[in-house]
Formats: structure tokens, C-alpha cells, sequence
């Protein structure tokens, strides 16, 4: 086990033992199941699990020398741990796993123009749509690529880089400036996201050549055809990635059409308590 192997795992227990502190500490100020309920709790849980599977299995290991396996760390990072950790709320229990007065100060601190600002500049919707498709694209340029692969700070960093802008992605949509009216507007960036990956993916599914040759190196010497490794990677990005970001802008679409019942419904009870008691005998 490498030394960034170790520190991963205790980011990720360290991550853990702060959620569950700070979810005691609210829901004991709160109430059970308020503010965070047990569909986050579950979620946090399961994304933390998803980067076990990422980053300290046997996958991470094999994707040294297959491509593919490469590539299903990438989607597991942004498809399965980014969206599951914004559903977690981990900020609301990491607020409250602070003392009392530290908690106090770090929330004004967060509300305060020189950090919102930026935070909200970074986190609109078409800002962090471009910045995690730069991600996307950028990391895939061979040179850099390839520099990942012979550097573990670098290669944590490309991880980082995939991770971060997936999760303000997915933070921008579901809790971002415009609420769950907004939710509409999300299924048409989970859509153009879908579209350029699937375009990354079927580039690398049909290339002619290898793209990085450490893979044409590694992959022969583990005994598979690179080029058919790299092909099966494309594919990973194309097909079964789009497939769970079409489920997963289904989900907003269902949400955002929820959240458009729920407003005409308040809507209709709002004109019914204005309208005169007499309003119906008088149409009769």
C-alpha cells in the first residue's frame, strides 16, 4: 500500500467519523431525520463506499495496466461518488460537527461576499458545465495524460480535478442558485454533458491507434490488446455513463415536473382562499 493509498483512507475515515458527529450534534438539536434525513445518510454512506471502490480496490491496482479499468475509476469518481456525496449534505453535518462558536463564525464566514461571490460565480450552472467538460477533455489530452500516469501526485490531482468539478456540477443543479425551479434547466446540462463525453467516448472507441502509449506498453505486457482495451474504455464512457446520466436527468426532470405540481397546487389554494365566500352561487 502506497503512501497517497494510506492517506486516502484516512481522508475517507476521517470523512466518515466527522459526518457521523455532526449528524449526532443536529440531530439532537433538531430532531431525528431533520435537516439530513436517513436517504442522505444512505448516500453519503454509499459514495464513500464508491470511492473505496475507486481508489483503494483491486481496480485501482488493475487500471495501472488496462485502460478500461482506468476509465471505470474516472466514471465511478464523477457518475456514482459525485452525485451520491452532494445528497449527503456532508457540509450541513461538517457545520455542525464544529463547536458551537466555530460554527457560528465559519457560517458567517461563508455567507460572507469576499467567499459566496466566488463560490456562486464558480457553481453557475453553464460556468461549472464548461469547467468539468474542460476537465474531462483536457485530462484525455495525451501529453497530460500520460504525465498522470507517471506521476502519483499528478494522477491524484487529474482525480481531484474529475471529482471536484462533478461534484459542483451536481451541487449546482440540485442546490444551486435556482433552486428546484431549476431542476428543468439541469436536465439540459445532464443532456449536453451526456452528448460531448459520449463524443470523447466513441472517439476513443473507433481510434485507428492507441492513444497513450504507457497503455500500449503495460496492456501488451499484462497479455491484452491495447487497442482493445481502449476501445472497451470508450465504450465505458459512452454507453454505460451515458445510461446513468440519463437516469439520472430523468430523476431532475421528475423532480422539476414534481416541483411544478406542487407549486400549481399552492397556487390553486392560494386563489380559493381569496376568492368571496359567495363565489360559486354567483357563477351558478
Amino acid at each position: 500500500m502506497s503512501a497517497w493509498d494510506v492517506a486516502i483512507g484516512v481522508v475517507l475515515a476521517a470523512s466518515a467519523a466527522i459526518y457521523a458527529l455532526g449528524l449526532r450534534q443536529l440531530w439532537r438539536n433538531a430532531g431525528r431525520a431533520r435537516g439530513v434525513r436517513w436517504l442522505n445518510v444512505v448516500a453519503f454512506a454509499a459514495a464513500l463506499g464508491s470511492l473505496v471502490v475507486a481508489l483503494l480496490s483491486p481496480l485501482d491496482t488493475l487500471s495501472d495496466v488496462l485502460f478500461s479499468a482506468h476509465m471505470g475509476q474516472h466514471e465511478i469518481l464523477m457518475l456514482v461518488a459525485a452525485p451520491l456525496i452532494v445528497m449527503g449534505k456532508p457540509w450541513l453535518t461538517g457545520a455542525w460537527a464544529l463547536p458551537a462558536r466555530v460554527r457560528v463564525r465559519a457560517l458567517a464566514l461563508a455567507q460572507a461576499p469576499l467567499l459566496r461571490r466566488p463560490f456562486r460565480a464558480v457553481t453557475g450552472p453553464v460556468t461549472i458545465l464548461v469547467l468539468h467538460a474542460l476537465a474531462l477533455w483536457i485530462w484525455h489530452v495525451p501529453r497530460l495524460f500520460e504525465g498522470a500516469m507517471h506521476s502519483e501526485a499528478v494522477h491524484a490531482f487529474q482525480h481531484f480535478c474529475f471529482f471536484a468539478t462533478a461534484a459542483l456540477f451536481w451541487w449546482a443543479l440540485v442546490h444551486g442558485r435556482y433552486g428546484r425551479g431549476g431542476y428543468g434547466a439541469g436536465v439540459l446540462f445532464v443532456f449536453v454533458t451526456g452528448m460531448h463525453s459520449g463524443v470523447l467516448g466513441a472517439l476513443l472507441t473507433f481510434a485507428r491507434r492507441v492513444w497513450y502509449p504507457i497503455y500500449d506498453v503495460r496492456t501488451r505486457q499484462a497479455g491484452a490488446d491495447p487497442l482493445a482495451d481502449q476501445a472497451v474504455a470508450g465504450l465505458i464512457m459512452w454507453i454505460p455513463a451515458g445510461v446513468i446520466l440519463m437516469v439520472l436527468g430523468l430523476a431532475l426532470l421528475a423532480a422539476w415536473l414534481g416541483e411544478a405540481e406542487r407549486r400549481a397546487r399552492a397556487a390553486d389554494a392560494t386563489l380559493l382562499r381569496g376568492a368571496p365566500p359567495n363565489a360559486g352561487a354567483a357563477r351558478r
